[in-house]
């Protein structure tokens, strides 16, 4: 009886519907524009944020003391000031596009130049103790050792005849500071190893690096041209003279090579005579000293001398009296401008010659007046002037000794004693 119900009641359900293969296509088509709808959405979405990477990527900062180009497929890009950035932030197109190179222009840089310094070992190179001794080679090893030369302070005569100079040598140390001061320059001219370029670095990073054996060079070359012209005393006294030479030369060659390299200063920092004649190095150079020290006070003397005598002017007036070419109106203004002892000695004989004059002017005034009286009495007047005479004498001697000839003392020895009295004191100029 269960079983007829169930029959019965399976034969009273709905007929299902039919399936038709077209709505089973619509679904898939719709899922599937589902998916590429999505698809396009994060398609997009990454575009964006690609597009977003690769403008960001095209940001670059150039530091505080650098200057950068840009180069597009390889050349330099900009027109005149443009061509070159400066610090702060700044947006290329990214590589391949665009190639940013950063130099470093506004920093200087030093580096030491040992190249004519002596072979030294790492123990010699420590600092020695005040009883440490080096020991050092008889001879200096020219392969090891590096020098320079200088010429010699005087000139000899070769065998031949010929004039011929000496050469000294010197080991110094030299340190140079230079600055990129032409970006574009140096980049054109100036030739930096790109395989140099390790991970992590930049242009910037290699160039020391590259450009060090160049300078090395240069440095060297005007080194080796400017000693040549001092002496050995020059170069161990470090006189400005010699750095300054040197850095002119370099700075021509670098610009010679159109490098872009300023040579800001080199210093000489060490010089020092071969070690090897240092006993015989350090008499001469004591002696030469002394010479120096010598010639120095004796010049000191003749100039003292000068402006004792004559003061200031005395060396031009000296040139201008042995000038025959010289008026005699120019050289009495110099004789005016004398001072000191030929001053003095000039005043004296002016005076004593306004002296003379003056005397000589009173005598003939007063022979013009007695000579009327002499041609009335010639006998009386000679008389006169010859008591007036022996008065003027009598009265100016400090002492007096009249002898009175008698009769009779014919013959007669007379010892007189003429050291006078040590009490009685001359007479001034005045007085007389």
């Amino acid at each position: 009886m269960a079983e007829q119900n169930q029959e019965d009641s399976k034969d009273l359900k709905p007929p299902s519907p039919e399936k038709h293969p077209g709505d089973e296509l619509d679904a898939a088509g719709k899922s599937l524009s589902e998916a590429l709808r999505i698809s396009f959405i994060i398609l997009e979405i990454i575009m964006i944020v690609l597009v977003g990477l690769f403008l960001i990527s095209g940001f670059r900062t150039v530091g505080p003391d650098e200057r950068a180009l840009v180069l597009r497929f390889g050349k330099i890009r900009g027109i005149g000031e443009e061509r070159l950035l400066g610090p702060g932030l700044h947006w290329v197109f990214p590589y391949p596009v665009d190639e940013i190179v950063k130099i470093p222009a506004a920093k200087k840089v030093n580096f030491a130049i040992n190249s004519f310094w002596y072979f030294q070992t790492a123990d010699e190179m420590l600092p020695a103790g005040p009883k440490t001794r080096i020991r050092v080679g008889p001879t200096l090893n020219p392969i090891r050792d590096g020098y320079c030369i200088t010429r010699s302070e005087k000139q000899t005569q070769t065998i031949a005849g010929s004039t011929g100079s000496d050469y000294n040598i010197v080991h110094s140390k030299w340190q140079l500071t230079y600055q990129i001061d032409d970006p574009e320059r140096f980049f054109k001219n100036v030739y930096v190893d790109m395989e140099d370029i390790e991970p992590g670095q930049n242009y910037a990073d290699v160039i020391p690096k590259n450009i060090t054996p160049l300078l090395e060079y240069l440095v060297a070359d005007a080194v080796v041209t400017a000693m040549v012209n001092y002496t050995i005393d020059e170069a161990i006294s470090s006189q400005a003279t010699i750095p300054a030479h040197v850095n002119k030369l370099l700075q021509q060659k670098l610009d010679k090579i159109e490098s872009g390299i300023t040579a800001e200063s080199i210093q000489l920092t060490h010089s020092i005579w071969p070690r090897q004649v240092d006993p015989a190095f350090q008499a001469a150079h004591r002696a030469s000293q002394e010479s120096q020290k010598t010639v120095s006070e004796a010049k000191g003397y003749a100039e003292n001398t000068l402006n004792e005598a004559a003061g200031p002017i005395a060396e031009e007036l000296l040139a201008v009296l042995e000038d025959q070419t010289i008026s005699e109106q120019q050289k009495e203004l110099l004789w005016s401008e004398l001072a000191g002892q030929a001053q003095e000695k000039i005043a004296q004989a002016r005076a004593y010659r306004t002296k003379v004059v003056e005397s000589a002017k009173a005598n003939a005034e007063y022979l013009q007046k007695l000579l009327p009286e002499y041609r009335k009495r010639p006998e009386l007047v000679i008389q006169r002037i010859y008591l007036d005479a022996i008065e003027y004498v009598l009265i100016n001697a400090d002492e007096k000794m009249i002898i009175q000839p008698t009769e009779g003392t014919k013959g007669t020895e007379l010892r007189i004693i003429l050291n006078r009295d040590p009490t009685i004191k001359p007479k001034s100029e005045k007085e007389r």
